[in-house]
């Protein structure tokens, strides 16, 4: 089944749409459906609902010089050859498991695609360093005390 989306490019339902426009075809998805395991008896050890969703983000089209960089950098830890896997396995049902798998795929390309804020230094205040001081104090104090009693 085919929609229409604002710009003019067709978009299948079964590609995923990310923010910003961005759309991975679903030629570039890959599917497999596993038993979910665990407690549910016949149903759980029969159905095959839990979803392995992959996408080979180093051969994908979808985006290109910086952002690729960005990407490959930071799903590093998760990259496996180039691919990238998210699972879900939480529901019975292998549709809604699909909807799953979809949304964290989703959610991890955006999180890793938002540029990294610039850390702006602070200073303490001089309450703050009044204070710290002033523990010092005391814990010199405390700790001065649990010494051996001055015998004279």
């Amino acid at each position: 089944m085919f929609r229409f989306t604002a710009t003019p490019t067709l978009v299948s339902m079964d590609d995923l749409e990310l923010a910003g426009g961005r759309v991975i075809p679903a030629a570039e998805l890959t599917e497999r459906f596993d038993p979910s395991g665990g407690p549910g008896g016949q149903h759980a050890n029969r159905s095959a609902t839990r979803v392995a969703l992959s996408w080979d983000l180093g051969a994908s089209a979808v985006f290109e010089g910086s952002e690729r960089d960005r990407l490959l950098a930071r799903l590093a830890t998760r990259l496996h050859e180039g691919v990238v896997t998210v699972e879900a396995g939480e529901s019975r049902s292998q549709w809604r498991n699909r909807q799953l798998a979809r949304r964290r795929l989703r959610e991890l390309v955006e999180e890793a695609l938002r540029p990294e804020t610039k850390r702006r230094p602070t200073r303490p205040s001089r309450a703050a360093r009044r204070r710290r001081l002033e523990e010092k104090r005391r814990r010199s104090i405390t700790k001065r005390l649990r010494g051996r009693p001055d015998i004279e």
